[in-house]
């Protein structure tokens, strides 16, 4: 198999390079990860109760982790998914053993210094590749680091932050075929390259590097979406960023429906937090924007909208028709016609029965 990253270099690269977190006692850390731990068990029965999901599957309890494990976590995940797409995609035609060796080193410190880079922003995330149905991840020091900067009280910035992520676990344990969905669209991106082999791997080669250059360089211009060459992989993109848009939506809706009736201090939270998306250095700016995270701000804001929307027109459990199946998930163009996805799903004669 063509060895497109060097995963172990990859982790000692983000290992090396990440920030360490701020000053804790050993007695606060443990404080912190058994407040989270207990917070999230109390988030799951807020969102249950408020969404009407139920778990399908069984999953595995939250993990609270330090920025080197979550860049670990995501390294072993990518691994799994990654690997064998290159396995595909490279078939018979491997490069000399030097050629493979340098190339997937270097992807691997590029690969090292983007995670490293996100270990220090990211607060907690629904981690899906790695094994079925995913694990829960909160990063206990950009947690407690946030919450200080903010001034916010601890305890309900945390299950604040809980209320967001167990909102994805939910999404994807009530959904059992949502995990499923989501790796099948990934394989569809890569099928879609119109067999130029080798020209996708080199462009996910210079993406990767385009993402760890601009770590050094805020004046670089590339996006990753340059990486989208086809009309396939447009189409397919659509689709996954319809998908992504609606269960980052779904759990700013969710998070914004409990938050007022369990956190006292959440209008203060929100003002502070969003005050903190919309800021940041130039450099930072620019590293947002190549990642994709100013796109996935909009997410937050479009998804937020539409749920709030077909909510409003045909409740929560109307709403839940969403995860019926793939084929009433929303399609990009209703994403902003909450209306044009209500017709098209619950229909002049009322809601449709969800697949099952």
């Amino acid at each position: 198999m063509a060895q497109f990253v060097d995963w172990d270099l990859a982790a000692a690269t983000a290992g090396a390079l990440g920030k360490s977190g701020p000053r804790v006692s050993y007695a606060e850390a443990t404080d912190v990860v058994g407040d989270l731990r207990r917070l999230t068990e109390e988030a799951a029965r807020h969102v249950a109760d408020y969404t009407g999901l139920r778990a399908q599957v069984s999953h595995p309890p939250v993990r609270v982790v330090d920025r080197r494990d979550w860049a670990a976590a995501n390294i072993a995940g990518l691994r799994e998914v990654i690997g064998p797409l290159v396995g595909r995609l490279a078939g018979d035609k491997r490069p000399g053993a030097l050629t493979e060796a340098i190339g997937s080193r270097l992807t691997g410190v590029q690969a090292g210094t983007v995670l490293a880079y996100l270990s220090g922003r990211v607060l907690g995330q629904y981690e899906v590749f790695s094994g079925d149905p995913g694990q829960l991840l909160l990063v206990a020091p950009n947690i407690v680091e946030v919450e200080r900067k903010l001034g916010a009280d601890p305890h309900d910035f945390r299950l604040w932050v809980c209320l967001h992520e167990v909102t994805h676990r939910t999404q994807f344990t009530a959904v059992p075929w949502m995990r499923a969905y989501f790796l099948g669209e990934v394989q569809a991106f890569v099928d879609a390259s119109s067999g130029a082999e080798e020209a996708l791997l080199d462009r996910l080669r210079r993406g990767v590097g385009t993402l760890a250059d601009a770590i050094r360089d805020p004046e670089s211009r590339t996006s990753v979406l340059d990486l989208v060459q086809t009309p396939g992989q447009r189409a397919v993109l659509d689709r996954l960023t319809a998908l992504m848009t609606l269960l980052e939506g779904h759990a700013e809706f969710v998070m914004d429906g409990v938050g007022p009736q369990v956190i006292p201090s959440v209008d203060r939270i929100r003002a502070a937090f969003n005050r903190r998306r919309e800021a940041g250095n130039p450099l930072e700016k620019a590293i947002r924007r190549l990642l994709g995270v100013d796109v996935k701000m909009r997410q937050y804001a479009e998804g937020r909208k539409f749920v709030h929307g077909v909510v409003e027109r045909v409740g929560m459990e109307g709403f839940n028709k969403v995860f019926g199946s793939p084929l009433t998930l929303p399609r990009i163009e209703e994403l902003g016609d909450p209306d044009a996805w209500v017709a098209r799903v619950h229909g002049p004669a009322g809601p449709l029965p969800s697949a099952g």
